[in-house]
């Protein structure tokens, strides 16, 4: 799957852009502030419906503007646009007709991204990476969406009753209600992200060593939210949870709260059997980011047949010389990488020779590449 057209209007500092990419690397090159990383987010949000970095479109837009768009042409021929408005929601298109949902322009560009804000996976809190290791399955299977909307629903409606209560009998069997529906959701998400895991600690595991220069050991452990004795056929998952939920009621009902399900998982991210969040590094932090990125690309393409597309802002930074060399010969083969920097000087003149370079001034494509930014 490769991007071949990109065309943003009102899109954050970015008034009107248009860029045509016609490698499969692109290098995008400018100052802090001057809108590269706007340029990657704008292709993330179109590919993955989300930024890692807001959750308002309103931050999206650019400021004294009603809407904004984000449009992009594809390798399969797809049209695809997205429109952000301030007061109305988004409006989803492909190939000039409207979609009745915005989920459902899923798949059309796949792409997998990392940034500075991206070490909460290992620094931050649990939801993060439970909301990483969604967004790997959800790449896997759309129909994901469905199984977490389903279950933040089931969760929000339970923890009002648990708050609430009702007293007696009636509220009694409206838990016991929920506890079957949550049961049979939350067993569904807990083995599709079990699997998922399975599948990409190897991978991850590999990734690491290799950019590490053989030095790391990279382990995920999938900690569940509801005690499981491994087992991975549904029926016993789902008769477990239920279990758990009605032994743990009482003290639900004390705390208001639900204690057991997928929104307790966790993932564990460990070096040599370490924790990597108190333990590593900061070069050895971003290393294991990036390597649970590749990881991802490389089981998402494994599976659909054709890699996402790879988007790395700022991304040497920090990284060792040895590390950034390690890295820059990992991407860009077989897949299309789109790279924002502040200068050229970590990229070996190969690298830029095989790479369409673009500089990013204020919002705008120069199309005049100063000498000293290649160096």
């Amino acid at each position: 799957m490769r991007l071949h057209r990109l065309e943003l209007l009102r899109f954050r500092n970015i008034s009107r852009l248009e860029l045509s990419l016609e490698a499969p690397r692109l290098l995008v090159v400018g100052a802090n502030g001057e809108g590269k990383s706007n340029l990657l987010e704008a292709v993330e949000l179109l590919g993955c419906l989300r930024s890692h970095r807001t959750s308002s479109d309103r931050d999206l837009i650019q400021h004294g503007e009603a809407s904004g768009q984000v449009r992009a042409l594809t390798s399969s021929g797809d049209q695809l646009q997205l429109e952000l408005r301030r007061s109305a929601g988004r409006q989803a298109q492909r190939n000039g007709k409207q979609l009745e949902r915005q989920l459902d322009l899923l798949g059309s560009l796949r792409c997998v991204g990392f940034s500075a804000l991206d070490l909460e996976l290992v620094r931050g809190e649990p939801a993060g990476r439970r909301q990483w290791l969604d967004r790997v399955v959800l790449q896997l299977e759309p129909l994901y969406s469905d199984l977490l909307s389903r279950y933040g629903r089931l969760l929000r409606q339970r923890s009002q009753l648990l708050r609430r209560g009702l007293g007696g009998t009636s509220l009694l069997a409206l838990l016991d209600t929920f506890d079957l529906q949550m049961a049979v959701i939350g067993t569904r998400l807990h083995r599709r992200r079990f699997r998922a895991i399975r599948r990409l600690e190897p991978l991850a595991a590999a990734w690491q060593e290799r950019l590490s220069g053989g030095r790391e050991i990279l382990q995920l452990n999938y900690q569940s939210g509801t005690v499981l004795a491994g087992e991975e056929a549904e029926e016993p998952w789902r008769q477990s949870l239920l279990e758990q939920l009605q032994l743990q009621r009482q003290e639900e009902l004390r705390l208001g709260q639900c204690t057991v399900g997928p929104h307790r998982d966790e993932l564990e991210l460990a070096l040599a059997g370490q924790p990597a969040r108190r333990y590593g590094s900061a070069g050895q932090q971003r290393t294991l980011v990036l390597a649970l990125k590749l990881a991802e690309l490389e089981l998402v393409g494994s599976v659909l047949g054709e890699p996402p597309l790879l988007l790395l802002d700022d991304v040497l930074a920090e990284l060792d010389p040895e590390r950034q060399q390690l890295l820059l010969e990992a991407v860009g083969e077989g897949h299309q990488c789109l790279v924002s920097a502040t200068h050229l000087g970590a990229f070996s003149g190969g690298w830029q020779a095989e790479s369409q370079v673009v500089r990013m001034r204020a919002g705008q494509l120069d199309p005049k590449m100063p000498t000293d930014l290649a160096s």
